[in-house]
């Protein structure tokens, strides 16, 4: 990147990175958390154990933010990943409970760390059809994105506010629509308990860690750590390195992969599914909104990562106050928050005329929600694609044109490059 002189922006606000890097992490944070903790309690987490996952991402993501926007003076920032969250509320619990899901998580460190360090991983990822990561993980969020559907048939007075306020905010300041929708949401809850005369204890506001001995099954291993890993390369790492060479940065993929794999492996025991590259809300510390010197939007990474440390301190005050909620809030704010996603998953999976039979029997698979020999339906609906996939490869291979065989995505490499 070209040096540029502060002076040919005379309009530019010192605060302005650091406004950028607090709206960044506030997105990020409000825009899924339920989803996480959703998830997190889908797999057998308890409250507290959920609460505790949602701390230790907090930290691993802010410190993480923190070296390696120092340390390269780029705006790049992390998150968890919320693709990765939805698989687990849609999996459900696998055989060994609990541990078994903190082991398969451990796994997906050590998978994301080795991606990093060994270029045929990378590689062997991009191999896989984009339309099929996106449709397994379409057919995921289908669920989950119905779930503010039943609820406002079922209790309109509770869910109702929440659902208008969202689709108000929809149409004028989308980026605020699901912040807005928990702050309704929140009220409602309020309201709710001081109805029935029960508040929340102080104890169960106090953020710390619970640590849990993972355990590791083949189950488990299959079930949850491969698609888990799968979509968060797929759908987190990838996207977010491209994001990044589209505002003129470019990822240091290997440290990336390295910090984050580890991070992840690291704080799996205290509940941290998957910690990766952001892709959606990488924009916010990226594009001149932060800054107009390129060479300055670093500090907007850098706060954002500080503001991450900040909020981990709210992990266990919003768990305590989603246990308490009224049936349907959760549900709803996790799948309202998820319908964007879920938008450009169907995108990605069926716009290719090539790809389309095979991604639309693996999104039919995934929202199938099968389950067979202790495994969820994301693997069935990933084998199940690659099958129909292989199959569609055979009969268009005689006819020559190697087009029609391309998955349409980049090799891990190329995207960094």
């Amino acid at each position: 990147m070209d040096p540029v002189n502060s002076d040919h922006y005379p309009h530019a606000s010192r605060a302005q990175p650091v406004t950028a890097g607090i709206v960044t992490a506030l997105v990020g944070f409000t825009s899924s958390f339920a989803v996480v903790l959703t998830g997190l309690r889908a797999v057998g987490a308890s409250d507290t154990q959920a609460a505790s996952g949602l701390l230790a991402l907090c930290v691993v993501m802010g410190l993480g933010i923190v070296f390696l926007a120092s340390r390269y003076r780029i705006p790049i920032t992390l998150a968890w990943s919320t693709p990765g969250a939805a698989l687990l509320a849609g999996a459900g619990s696998v055989v060994g409970g609990w541990p078994a899901a903190l082991g398969a998580f451990v796994l997906v460190g050590v998978a994301i760390v080795l991606t990093g360090l060994i270029p045929k991983l990378s590689t062997l990822i991009a191999a896989i059809p984009v339309s099929l990561a996106q449709a397994m993980l379409a057919g995921i969020l289908l669920p989950l994105c119905t779930a503010p559907i039943s609820a406002v048939v079922h209790t309109p007075q509770t869910i109702a506010p929440v659902v208008i306020t969202w689709l108000i905010l929809q149409r004028f300041y989308p980026r605020w629509s699901v912040l807005a929708a928990f702050t309704v949401a929140a009220i409602v809850i309020a309201v709710d308990r001081v109805a029935s005369n029960n508040s929340v204890s102080f104890g169960s506001i106090v953020p710390r860690l619970e640590l849990v001995m993972p355990q590791w099954t083949w189950q488990a291993a299959v079930a949850l750590a491969l698609p888990l890993y799968v979509v968060t390369m797929a759908s987190q790492n990838v996207p977010g390195s491209a994001v990044m060479a589209s505002y003129g940065y470019t990822v240091p993929w290997r440290s990336s992969m390295v910090l984050t794999g580890i991070g992840t492996a690291v704080a799996a025991p205290a509940g941290a599914h998957a910690i990766n590259l952001a892709a959606i809300s990488a924009a916010l510390a990226a594009d001149e909104q932060a800054h107009p010197d390129p060479r300055k939007r670093w500090i907007a990474a850098l706060t954002a990562g500080w503001a991450y440390l900040l909020l981990g301190g709210c992990s266990a005050a919003l768990a305590a106050l989603i246990v308490v909620a009224p049936a349907g809030i959760v549900e709803t704010i996790a799948g309202l928050a998820l319908f964007g996603t879920l938008a450009s998953a169907l995108t990605s999976a069926l716009h290719r005329d090539v790809d389309r039979h095979s991604a639309a029997i693996t999104f039919v698979v995934a929202a199938s929600g099968v389950s067979a020999a202790g495994i969820g339906s994301a693997f069935w609906a990933l084998i199940a694609g690659l099958a129909v996939h292989a199959l569609g490869f055979v009969r268009r291979r005689p006819c020559g044109s190697k087009g029609h065989t391309s998955t349409g995505a980049h090799t891990a490499e190329e995207s960094v490059a």
